[in-house]
């Protein structure tokens, strides 16, 4: 997912508090190291140096270079809506009531940076690599959370495709944003893709 900050719905505790602000300087110093020297040029040692941690915090909160761009808090805030949701409304409704409202307060909230974000996507071949990663991560993330709902198998294809289709339509919502300069509004772009996938999966909700 492309947002970066912590949603203010989240609440977090004062170690998640502490957590979120050493993630957030470890992203700003890579941020400003790749707009001065580029993206390819700049080390993982570089950007712990310059947020003043060592290299082995910088891998606590970031697996990969690639992940300072692209690793988020709002899977989980995610998921946790996708459970509340009623058992027998259609998947894809799901998703809409899930994703939007974080999408609207990404868009008001980190505007900017999610843009910066995404040209980085746009631009570098390594990213968007370990983007494919984490959206199948992300899948199986939903996936569950929709079976445990449905009462549907994580391995159900159907619930996989739809999913899967969903991720694509955010990822294509996020990148036409981008080719607008982000000019467009991104959640009317989001609803949009949303709205063409609730035509082809209408009929997927609980177990048949």
């Amino acid at each position: 997912m492309a947002p970066a900050t912590t949603p203010s719905a989240a609440k977090p505790s004062l170690r998640e508090r502490k957590k979120i602000k050493t993630r957030q300087a470890i992203r700003s110093a890579a941020y400003r190291l790749f707009d001065q020297q580029g993206y390819d040029a700049t080390t993982v040692e570089q950007i712990a140096a310059a947020a003043e941690v060592s290299p082995s915090t910088f891998f606590r909160y970031f697996p990969t270079k690639e992940d300072v761009v692209l690793t988020d808090e709002y899977d989980p805030i995610m998921v946790e809506a996708l459970r509340n949701r009623p058992a027998d409304e259609p998947v894809v409704e799901s998703l809409r009531q899930a994703i939007l409202p974080l999408l609207h307060e990404m868009h008001d909230a980190d505007r900017e940076e999610s843009l910066h974000r995404m040209r980085l996507v746009q631009r570098i071949p390594a990213i968007r690599a370990r983007m494919g990663e984490n959206m199948a991560v992300s899948c199986d993330m939903i996936v569950g959370a929709l079976a445990q709902r449905t009462g549907r198998s994580p391995k159900d294809l159907e619930l996989r495709v739809v999913v899967g289709a969903v991720l694509g339509g955010w990822q294509e919502a996020m990148l036409h944003w981008v080719d607008t300069d982000g000019t467009a509004d991104l959640p009317e772009l989001m609803d949009r893709a949303l709205t063409i996938l609730a035509g082809e999966f209408a009929h997927i909700s609980r177990a048949s």
